[in-house]
């Protein structure tokens, strides 16, 4: 099934980047404990892709066992541009729902750029995702997460040098590795 793999790619991309690397140091735990939800929206326009962000952040407030949900979207927003451009249509949706300060959505995308990089930058793979995603967060788990984590201001600057001290060659062979039918 075309989802199995969808999903067996973005594992795999959290695994190795997000978890290995240790880019996010709250989400191992989390992966531990089974509380994060894969799932792939078949959306193939802006207008379904935020329906099914309302029904997800609908189901995080109904089932407490999910902490953060991974809300894949292969057929929709495969422009940067317009993904991050699609960020304030979130927010809006965040605001007009309730659910600012409740939840947080941070982005992913596979030709994620951050601001004043050229595309090919080493540091953009902090955020280069399999195929393009929203995470969506609890705030108040967030919140506990920084408390217990001493300096959470330095992790994007250790990411940095830790992605750099890698080097871009092995990035992106650790990034394709999670595209191959067969990673054993």
């Amino acid at each position: 099934m075309q989802h199995d793999r969808i999903i067996e790619a973005v594992r795999c991309w959290v695994d190795a980047f997000v978890v290995n690397l240790n880019l996010c140091p709250f989400a191992k735990r989390e992966l531990i404990k089974d509380r994060v939800r894969f799932t792939v929206s078949d959306a193939d326009s802006e207008t379904t892709l935020l329906h099914h962000l309302q029904s997800e952040l609908e189901r995080l407030d109904k089932d407490d066992h999910i902490e953060t949900t991974l809300l894949i979207h292969p057929d929709v927003l495969q422009d940067f541009h317009d993904y991050n451009q699609f960020l304030d249509k979130v927010d809006a949706l965040l605001e007009t729902t309730g659910k600012q300060g409740i939840y947080q959505v941070a982005s992913f995308h596979p030709d994620y750029q951050f601001a004043d990089t050229h595309v090919d930058d080493v540091e953009n793979y902090s955020n280069r995702s399999p195929y393009p995603l929203l995470h969506l967060l609890r705030e108040s788990s967030l919140e506990d997460a920084i408390e217990r984590y001493p300096d959470t201001d330095t992790i994007p600057e250790q990411n940095i040098r830790l992605l750099n001290d890698m080097g871009i060659e092995k990035i992106q062979k650790l990034y394709r590795r999670c595209f191959e039918e067969d990673k054993k």
